[in-house]
């Protein structure tokens, strides 16, 4: 097994092989060793539905540059069904993976599974930005390294916000919820039966925990745990909040939206038939770059589209933080050969960004959109439009987190589809967290 880092770093892969290559042609009769093959666990094409056309070149230049295979092994669409495989993987030595993406809110769960990557890809390291590094920081380990960042935005159609006479994206939800309803009533009169104002992710899974996150924090409802430990879920605002989506639903939001997932809220926006569309959106993760966003989808609505951050209330805009590290599995059979991936895919990313930061500006409108840099107050908040970055509480439920997630997203679906009202599930649900984390019931810290 490869040991815990405490000695000196490993050689570099450009030093290993030319070594490695006049061994074997110094040892007569021997036969050429077989190449390496890396086993591969990547989640780049969930946050990014459009980077597989770009991941394929990347990937075989490695192979080429290296002689280092890469075999992808299969990726779950649902981040609970990733995080459910990834453990299971990490415990396979050979089948399992050598290098495997690792969604931020999972870094903790895994920990225990991964080396430590801090000695080996200092350079690496510097080059990126510290707030997001600290998500992949356990104690004084980093246990993977920031590979992709996104936070939850707004989409929205340029062209049916001008023909309906509004000159800005909704920035708050109240001014969403007439907009979404008059453009819906406009667009349905001229024949479109299947037009809504307003598509989200509604289904039981992560993403809806993504989304009331941002409901009950624009409402001041907090963040299900507070960075001091206490469970805040059960308050007026996030009650509000949920009943508040709740109205949505057959109005500006399809019926069916309690079923939806990421592709198929995209998919109703592609085909025309919304008006807005709750996404992520990519952003930069390097130092003093993070004020830009990037990667965004390509749609065949592109040229009328618009971004903007998530709608707000009383409590201000919030956008939930999201992204996938790059880690290495303890049990790799080839440790030396996956640093050396991490290491290429880092730095090939970090120019991809810097190349986008210094082209011209992307075709679509960018309003008040949330980035992770230029914090004020020790808090989340930037200095555009007030918007904010909200963190789920991953690092505060540790090892819990996936309990805490499960019985928000059930309390949460419950609401939504009509099972329970909203002041019962939040008063079920703060009492089922206190349970499983030990911490104790409190209000919403609105310095978080």
């Amino acid at each position: 097994m490869f040991a815990e880092p405490q000695q000196k770093p490993l050689p570099a892969l450009g030093l290993l092989v030319p070594v490695l290559f006049a061994v074997t042609l110094t040892s007569c009769g021997r036969k050429n060793p077989e190449p390496v093959a890396l086993n591969y666990f990547r989640l780049g094409w969930l946050a990014q539905p459009d980077d597989l056309s770009t991941a394929a070149p990347l990937l075989k230049q490695f192979t080429d540059e290296t002689g280092i295979r890469l075999r992808n092994l299969p990726v779950p669409e649902s981040t609970l069904d990733q995080v459910d495989l990834s453990r299971k993987l990490l415990h396979q030595s050979g089948s399992g993976p050598d290098v495997l993406g690792v969604d931020l809110i999972w870094a903790g769960d895994l920990e225990a599974n991964l080396i430590d990557l801090r000695p080996y890809l200092a350079s690496e390291l510097a080059s990126l930005e510290p707030r997001l590094v600290s998500s992949y920081t356990i104690g004084d380990k980093i246990v993977a390294i920031p590979y992709s960042a996104q936070v939850g935005v707004l989409e929205y159609r340029t062209d049916l916000l001008r023909e309906y006479g509004y000159d800005h994206p909704p920035r708050t939800w109240n001014e969403l919820e007439n907009m979404a309803a008059r453009i819906q009533a406009g667009e349905r009169a001229k024949g479109k039966k299947d037009f809504w104002g307003y598509v989200w992710q509604g289904a039981a899974a992560e993403a809806l925990t993504c989304n009331a996150l941002e409901w009950q924090a624009a409402e001041g409802g907090g963040r299900i745990i507070e960075r001091n430990r206490t469970v805040s879920v059960n308050n007026p605002a996030a009650i509000r909040s949920w009943q508040r989506a709740r109205r949505w639903i057959g109005w500006i939001s399809p019926p069916s939206v309690v079923e939806y997932r990421e592709l198929d809220s995209m998919s109703v926006f592609d085909s025309g038939n919304a008006a807005f569309d709750r996404v992520w959106g990519g952003v930069t993760i390097t130092p003093g770059n993070a004020s830009r966003l990037y990667h965004l989808r390509n749609s065949p609505m592109a040229e009328k589209t618009g971004y903007t951050s998530i709608p707000g209330g009383a409590g201000g805009r919030a956008g939930t933080l999201g992204g996938a590290g790059l880690a290495v599995s303890r049990n790799s059979t080839h440790p030396r050969e996956a640093i050396e991936l991490v290491r290429f895919l880092i730095r090939a990313e970090t120019r991809s960004n810097q190349s986008e930061s210094a082209s011209s500006p992307p075709a679509p409108t960018f309003t008040e959109i949330p980035f992770i840099s230029a914090p004020r107050g020790g808090s989340d908040k930037t200095e555009q439009g007030g918007s904010e970055i909200v963190r789920r509480p991953s690092r505060e439920a540790g090892q819990k987190y996936e309990q805490v997630t499960r019985l928000y997203i059930d309390a949460v679906h419950s609401v939504l589809v009509g099972q329970k009202n909203a002041s019962d599930a939040a008063a079920e649900l703060e009492k089922q967290i206190v349970k499983i984390t030990g911490f104790s019931a409190g209000a919403p810290n609105v310095a978080d």
